[in-house]
């Protein structure tokens, strides 16, 4: 069996970006660490819940991590940056290589097969979703030829774009989350090496997002919405994840030889596999 850590800036991206991803690799008897960046307490909420509201949210994280058969977290404690420009001392403001020492220090330790990060626009663009993407990629290569492969986990801009015109339009007279400009974010499709069929994990993936109770509220938010959307359509949008794989130099090109961790792009599923991470269990995951 392999390990995999999974770094995410708050409580909740664990499960919006990965949640598939790592029940599956859990169900598969891998072993799946969380690292979390901040507290999360610059977020989005019911002004009730404004005091103490990254306690209320580690104690969220909590509740998803058990939902998703995470066997640790990991949490570095730093400060949220908030949304828009980072608060000074928050998390996006602080050195790449200080807090890319610390994600290092875990994957030594825990011998990490895979990590997962962000890709290069922070998704939408939050500054830490951002800095998580550098810490990522400085991590790996400190470690050098010890470090474990990194996939960035993101969604294909071409699904993202239609998605995103038809909610402004919306917007106009619906209450749905805001919606920021995305010519830029996520990742083009053909930058995407790995797309995973998490369907079967759809369970776990919805209890984890429902522990995060707190971002629910404070006006209309992405995680209410997903929550509420009738079945057959929960399967279609939250039944993949996709991720780019990245190596020192650069990310890799969807025609690169497949082979571990997981399997080709159109093929990807993590139904119950032991293969899940690696491929082949008699072989050691390729560095």
């Amino acid at each position: 069996m392999s390990t995999l850590v999974s770094l995410h800036a708050h409580p909740d991206d664990e499960a919006l970006w990965t949640g598939g991803t790592l029940a599956g690799a859990a169900a598969a008897g891998h072993r799946v660490v969380l690292v979390v960046a901040t507290d999360g307490e610059a977020g989005l909420a019911d002004a009730g819940l404004a005091h103490g509201l990254g306690r209320l949210r580690l104690a969220e994280l909590d509740r998803s991590a058990a939902a998703l058969g995470v066997a640790r977290i990991v949490r570095l404690g730093h400060r949220d940056s908030g949304s828009g420009t980072p608060t000074a001392g928050g998390f996006a403001t602080l050195p790449v290589a200080r807090v890319a020492e610390q994600v290092a220090a875990v994957l030594r330790e825990e011998s990490a097969d895979l990590l997962t990060s962000y890709d290069a626009a922070g998704g939408y663009g939050h500054p830490d979703h951002v800095q998580v993407n550098r810490v990522a990629r400085t991590a790996v290569a400190l470690l050098g030829a010890d470090a474990p492969r990194l996939l960035e986990a993101t969604v294909e801009r071409e699904r993202v774009l239609p998605v995103a015109r038809l909610l402004r339009a919306a917007g106009r007279v619906l209450p749905v989350p805001r919606v920021p400009d995305l010519t830029d974010a996520f990742t083009p499709r053909s930058r995407i090496t790995h797309r995973l069929d998490v369907r079967d994990q759809l369970p776990a993936k919805l209890s984890a997002l429902e522990a995060h109770g707190s971002q629910r509220t404070g006006g209309p938010r992405t995680a209410a919405l997903l929550l509420g959307l009738p079945g057959p359509l929960q399967r279609r949008v939250l039944g993949r994840e996709w991720f780019a794989e990245w190596v020192p130099g650069g990310v890799s090109v969807p025609d690169h030889p497949w082979g571990d961790p997981w399997q080709p792009v159109e093929s990807a599923s993590c139904r119950g596999r032991k293969d899940f991470l690696v491929g082949d269990s008699d072989r050691p995951v390729q560095r």
